[in-house]
C-alpha cells in the first residue's frame, strides 16, 4: 500500500537541541494518545511508543481491530470529529498523534483538523503530531509536487486537502508538528535510520523518495521524546 503524504526545515538528526520547556529526558515515561492506530501507519506508531515504554491509549473507531500489546495500553473507541469527546479522552495526556484516514470522504482531513484545534485550544501543555502529506513538499523552488505534471491524479484531491490541512494548523495557536513523509510509505523494515528535511521533497541518490511506515514511526517517536519542530513541518526519507 502506497502512501503520498508532506514537510518544514532541514536538521541533522544528531543535533541536541530542545525546547527545554517541553523536554523530557528520552526514556521518561510519557502518555501519548493515538488516534487512528488501527491503520497502516497507526498500527506502526502504537507499536513503538510501547516498545520504548510510554503509557499509550490507543483510538479507533472499531476498537477490536486493535490488539492489546503491552501493559501500558488502554483501547478506546472515538470519534476525532467530535470535540467534546475528543477532549475527554485527551484529559491527562501529553501528547496527541492524529493518524487517521479520511478514506473516500477527503474533506474530513480538513474537518479533522479543525476539530483537534478545537480540543487542544486550552490544552496549551499538550502537544499534537500529526501524520500528514506529501503533496505539498517543493520538487523545486516555488513548485509543490501536488502541483507538478508528474502528480498522479487520483491522488491529487486527498494531497490538496492534507495541504489545506496543514495551512489550518499553522493558523492555529496549538502546539503542533506535521511529519510529511516521502512519497513511498509503505509496511518495511525497522532499520532506526532516516534523514531529515523541511519543506523539499527528499530523494536518495537514486532519485527515489521513499521510507518504511516503521522508519517513520522511529522518526515521530524520536520527535516526540526530544523536539525539534514544534509549530512547524518536517519530513523524513531515506
Amino acid at each position: 500500500m502506497l502512501q503520498l503524504l508532506a514537510a518544514s526545515e532541514a536538521t541533522d538528526r544528531k543535533d541536541t537541541s530542545v525546547s527545554l520547556w517541553w523536554y523530557k529526558p528520552k526514556g521518561g515515561e510519557m502518555k501519548i494518545i493515538i488516534f487512528g492506530a488501527s491503520g497502516m501507519i497507526g498500527q506502526r506508531l502504537l507499536s513503538e511508543a510501547v516498545s520504548r515504554g510510554h503509557e499509550i491509549t490507543a483510538v479507533a473507531r472499531d476498537p477490536s481491530k486493535i490488539r492489546p500489546n503491552g501493559k501500558k495500553l488502554t483501547v478506546k473507541s472515538g470519534d476525532v470529529l467530535n470535540p467534546k469527546q475528543i477532549a475527554s479522552l485527551i484529559e491527562g495526556n501529553d501528547v496527541v498523534i492524529n493518524a487517521t484516514s479520511p478514506g473516500s470522504e477527503v474533506n474530513l482531513v480538513v474537518s479533522t483538523a479543525e476539530s483537534l484545534i478545537t480540543s487542544l485550544k486550552d490544552k496549551k501543555n499538550v502537544r499534537l503530531l500529526i501524520v500528514g502529506g506529501a503533496g505539498s513538499l517543493e520538487i523545486q523552488p516555488g513548485v509543490q509536487l501536488v502541483d507538478s505534471s508528474m502528480f498522479p491524479q487520483q491522488y491529487k484531491e486527498i494531497a490538496l486537502a492534507h495541504r489545506n490541512a496543514l495551512g489550518v494548523y499553522r493558523s492555529s495557536k496549538i502546539n503542533w508538528t506535521y511529519l510529511s513523509p516521502p512519497i513511498i510509505i509503505e509496511p518495511g523494515q525497522r532499520s532506526g535510520h532516516y534523514r531529515v528535511g523541511g519543506d523539499q521533497l527528499l530523494k536518495n541518490e537514486k532519485g527515489e523518495s521513499k521510507i518504511s511506515a516503521e522508519d517513520y514511526a522511529v522518526a515521530m517517536l524520536d520527535e516526540i521524546e526530544k523536539p525539534k519542530h514544534e509549530r512547524t513541518r518536517f519530513t523524513v526519507a531515506y
